[in-house]
């Protein structure tokens, strides 16, 4: 495949960008989407340019890190994939390529495709973890959990943070990263004594750090590569207004 790669390029997060246009030949339709920006950078080293930087970590759809806005879709023309599970079989021969970084407010562009997602860590330690004694490690079957919590707690923990939702969301919101966080939670046992003040702290960082209001779209549950239903965000809701209630 010969394609046209049109690339976001700048240098920090206070210079001027710009969308710069390189050529590619035989690219294997069955290279990986990070695999061919790997032959594009070789190609760009061997012409004495500097390399496009972009995030990637495992390369198997579990770390969330390789978050690229692929022709107008986060994570490109696929669904229910990160873009390192996407192929290049997805494109057409002698296509144009377009790739930009996450455009929201609340990720900054620190060089080219790679965005600072940390204000996801800030919400994660306002109050998305257990923090009361449990004790040691129970007999899988000791605490008894209805089969459909369970399933439902695993659905949303199945959430990467990639931040494909908050890069979709016209108003750039994290109420689907958010309500993962607490459903999660709020399913089981071990999560409800830190209920109300989780609810409450994670919205009041959402909100702090500059994310938008969710106005239910629903483009965040269809551009999830992990397929989170926005249902988790009514439990938020129904989660934040019994922590007011309480309050």
């Amino acid at each position: 495949m010969n394609l046209k790669i049109k690339v976001w390029r700048q240098k920090n997060a206070k210079a001027k960008g710009g969308f710069e246009t390189y050529d590619i030949k035989d690219v294997s339709p069955d290279s990986s989407f990070l695999e061919m920006l790997d032959i594009l950078n070789e190609q760009l080293i061997n012409e004495g340019k500097e390399p496009v930087a972009f995030d990637h970590d495992c390369r198997e759809g579990i770390c969330g890190m390789c978050s690229l806005f692929i022709n107008g879709r986060a994570h490109g023309p696929d669904d229910d994939v990160t873009t390192c599970q996407l192929h290049m079989r997805k494109f057409k021969d002698g296509e144009t390529v377009t790739i930009e970084p996450w455009r929201s407010g609340a990720f900054p562009v620190i060089k080219d495709l790679v965005v600072d997602r940390n204000a996801f860590e800030k919400i994660m330690h306002s109050g998305g973890f257990v923090s009361v004694n449990t004790g040691g490690v129970p007999d899988g079957n000791a605490i008894l959990i209805p089969k459909e919590d369970a399933d439902e707690a695993m659905d949303a923990a199945a959430c990467i943070g990639c931040g494909a939702c908050v890069a979709t969301c016209k108003n750039s919101s994290a109420m689907l990263f958010v309500a993962a966080k607490v459903s999660q939670f709020a399913k089981l046992p071990q999560g409800k004594p830190e209920a109300a003040r989780r609810a409450r702290n994670m919205v009041a960082k959402m909100d702090e750090l500059g994310f938008g209001g969710c106005t239910n779209t629903g483009a965040c549950e269809a551009e999830c590569p992990k397929g989170i239903s926005i249902s988790h965000i009514a439990r938020l809701n129904r989660e934040y207004l019994k922590a007011k209630i309480k309050e």
